[in-house]
């Protein structure tokens, strides 16, 4: 799970695939099952370079690759944990730009002092970010959700780093307002890296743990829109269960 800016009765399945870019950027594609009775944001913590555009990031529309992680759990012999993780801002400048991309209505929001530029609805109280420090010059992906019980396609962007060599994944979750230093993770991570990470396992649709594949046996290129490197292999790992609240980052 992540950051909500409302209640949520129920978040499962969450999947995130990171891959880096050749001029130093980051690919994130973010999916995931909830409930709840409002319509809320969805806010996704970055690592861009401080004082960024408010073009900083690049919106990707997958609606019309709503399978992206299932074909890339097909890359994978051993089986998804069921899912069942309970879920449970400014400054005077025009309206933050609204992206339209595939379901959802999405914004960048570059710097804390900016959320006052979204609807109230779609911001968390200032206490809740006095909390979370490490955030105090990221910027933020703001995905709106509608109520009720979905299943969305995957959210995906492309952003500038600040730190090269690495992929993050926003992972911190926020429940109502608070932050607990322990969070119930229902959670899949995929990669593409240049190097092998320790406890990850390689994709290997054809000959199982003995011939990796690359993205291209299972995963479809085209819909893709330039997300998968073709020739790469995909490495993955599940967190379920109690997990410390932080994000989390690996080497590229």
């Amino acid at each position: 799970m992540c950051i909500f800016s409302a209640r949520v009765s129920s978040i499962a399945n969450t999947k995130i695939f990171a891959r880096n870019t050749a001029d130093g950027r980051q690919f994130l594609v973010y999916a995931m099952q909830y409930q709840a009775n409002s319509e809320l944001a969805m806010i996704l913590p970055l690592p861009v370079p401080a004082s960024g555009p408010e073009n900083a990031i690049r919106f990707i529309d997958l609606l019309g690759y709503a399978e992206f992680f299932d074909d890339m759990a097909k890359g994978f012999i051993l089986p998804q944990p069921a899912g069942r993780s309970i879920g449970r801002l400014l400054a005077n400048k025009q309206t933050l730009t609204v992206h339209e991309v595939g379901s959802f209505e999405a914004s960048f929001v570059p710097h804390l002092g900016d959320f006052a530029r979204l609807d109230a609805r779609f911001r968390l109280p200032e206490q809740t970010w006095e909390q979370l420090p490490q955030y105090a010059d990221y910027g933020f992906a703001v995905f709106k959700l509608k109520a009720g019980a979905q299943k969305i396609h995957p959210m995906a962007f492309e952003f500038p780093r600040r730190n090269p060599g690495k992929l993050f994944y926003p992972t911190v979750h926020i429940h109502d307002g608070k932050v607990e230093t322990q969070a119930h993770f229902d959670h899949t991570l995929y990669c593409q890296t240049a190097q092998r990470q320790a406890g990850w396992l390689f994709s290997s649709a054809d000959l199982p743990m003995l011939h990796p594949s690359p993205a291209a046996r299972f995963m479809d290129i085209d819909r893709a829109q330039g997300i998968i490197d073709p020739d790469g292999f995909v490495q993955m790992k599940n967190l379920f269960g109690m997990q410390a609240n932080q994000d989390i980052v690996i080497l590229d």
